[in-house]
């Protein structure tokens, strides 16, 4: 079976701006906001997210990465050791925090996340923003803002495409073999 196509360029924009606004809404304004992507590419969604925030609402929304790669309960099964990226945290105690992610499954990213979080500092609050949800939750954690919810079978993958991290235009598809 080929890769169906699930959002294109355009639909992932107009997404993540909706998504934006959602969360100046939720948080009335984006005073106290810092988004915070986990790698890979959750960290540019995070970087749109704040451009969108910062031309609609004229300020500088903080930024940072998050490698979960330590944090994960598979860690001493997985094999050789991950390959890390970097953690980078603007300060988030007394902010709120929206973990920004591409793909949201089990749950246990977003465990593992909120876990190195809590080694860094105490927010206010932490709210979780996802471009896709796709199902099949393991852990009891729900997004606060979600792009677009697609249904899948556990024989499934979801591909997100972005051209930061891939270098091809973005787009989101679905495909056979999990």
């Amino acid at each position: 079976m080929s890769p169906k196509q699930l959002m294109s360029e355009d639909e992932i924009r107009r997404a993540l701006t909706r998504v934006a606004h959602e969360i100046v809404e939720r948080n009335d304004g984006a005073g106290k906001v810092s988004l915070v992507g986990i790698h890979r590419r959750g960290v540019p969604l995070a970087q749109r997210l704040a451009t969108i925030i910062g031309e609609s609402e004229n300020v500088t929304v903080p930024v940072g990465e998050l490698d979960i790669g330590l944090y994960r309960d598979d860690l001493h099964s997985r094999g050789p050791a991950p390959l890390l990226g970097r953690t980078l945290l603007p300060a988030i105690d007394g902010r709120i925090v929206v973990l920004v992610d591409d793909v949201f499954y089990t749950g246990r990213t977003i465990r593992a996340a909120l876990n190195e979080l809590s080694d860094w500092g105490r927010p206010i609050a932490i709210q979780l923003a996802v471009l896709v949800d796709r199902g099949h939750r393991e852990l009891p954690i729900r997004a606060d803002f979600v792009g677009k919810n697609i249904p899948t079978a556990l024989s499934e993958r979801v591909n997100v495409v972005l051209n930061e991290v891939d270098q091809a235009d973005d787009g989101v598809w679905i495909v056979q073999g999990a």
